[in-house]
């Protein structure tokens, strides 16, 4: 079976996809007509062979990720925002329009940028001040190595929870739903691309909804590799705490990045049990899809192909 490096994303009513040297948008408007955006694809590991490094990769891809698909859910957002108010013939917020004067032309960057520091900041909150101080709570002897291996312990248990806990609530969202339905119809179309059939509706739709490569796998995949090295920083105050799992936040997302990285190109029945709980959680944050979101997979997938084969490798 062929491993590929294409990735994508699934946005508002549409898909992202991500492929060697091209990034392409796919978004289905209301009139049932698909429209493409395609653009070239420039990351700093392009320009810089440092930047391909094992673990340093996965580091710096990860932010990087973060705001290429964020600028692909904005479109995506914007482009539906503008079939409504062109139905309403509504005007710009004054919100909106006070901010497109500060910024102009950058006015889109500034709000992307400014998004990606946001989910930053409630992630660190949610998924590391929050768990952090509640297992500070428990009575565990720091000094010991067995406390200490406890709290370290329970404040991965207590992430882990709280991140699946997260995602079973807003698949449960009717919106959230819609989005999950075209996650779900960008792994069955990598899928299908990956066994080298053609990209057809029905051979997609013969493929399930769950990938080893996800970015809900990998996000497992980060709270497991965290209790590993956040246990060598020791249980200091909450503010060391949380100081220094911010610090080491690009480490533990280069590290899962290379796990995920192995385990999506090797089949032995070892990778097979490391990608089982990221492939559970799918259960939530993929659903089945209709033909129409099988299609504009299709179209996202079939603009970032390429004919070298070796550039299409994972």
């Amino acid at each position: 079976m062929k491993k590929t490096s294409i990735g994508g994303e699934a946005l508002i009513e549409g898909i992202m996809m991500r492929g060697p040297h091209d990034i392409a948008i796919a978004i289905r408007k209301s009139s049932g007509e698909i429209i493409l955006d395609k653009k070239p694809l420039n990351t700093l590991a392009k320009r810089h062979s440092f930047f391909k490094l094992p673990i340093v990769r996965g580091a710096v891809g990860m932010f990087e990720s973060m705001v290429i698909g964020m600028r692909a859910l904005l479109f995506s957002a914007e482009f539906v925002e503008v079939e409504e108010e062109n139905e309403k013939e509504s005007k710009p917020s004054k919100v909106d329009s006070f901010f497109q004067k500060i910024f102009g032309d950058k006015f889109l960057d500034a709000v992307i940028y400014f998004s990606v520091f946001v989910s930053m900041i409630f992630v660190i909150g949610l998924f590391m001040l929050l768990p952090s101080f509640l297992a500070g709570l428990l009575k565990f002897d720091k000094n010991t190595l067995l406390g200490l291996v406890s709290l370290h312990l329970f404040e991965g248990i207590i992430r882990i929870s709280l991140f699946v806990g997260y995602i079973a609530m807003i698949s449960n969202m009717k919106d959230i739903k819609r989005v999950f339905e075209y996650h779900g119809a960008e792994h069955k179309t990598i899928h299908c691309y990956e066994n080298e059939e053609e990209l057809t509706v029905e051979n997609v739709k013969r493929y399930t909804t769950k990938h080893p490569r996800c970015g809900t796998a990998f996000m497992f995949v980060v709270m497991v590799v965290s209790i590993i090295v956040f246990s060598f920083t020791g249980w200091g105050s909450l503010l060391w705490r949380v100081l220094s799992r911010i610090v080491l936040i690009p480490l533990v997302a280069g590290l899962s990045y290379e796990v995920i990285k192995f385990a999506g190109r090797s089949d032995s029945k070892l990778m097979a049990v490391v990608s089982m709980p990221g492939l559970a959680l799918q259960s939530f944050t993929t659903k089945e899809p209709d033909d129409k979101q099988i299609e504009v997979a299709i179209e996202a997938l079939k603009n970032v192909l390429v004919e070298d084969e070796n550039a299409d490798k994972w």
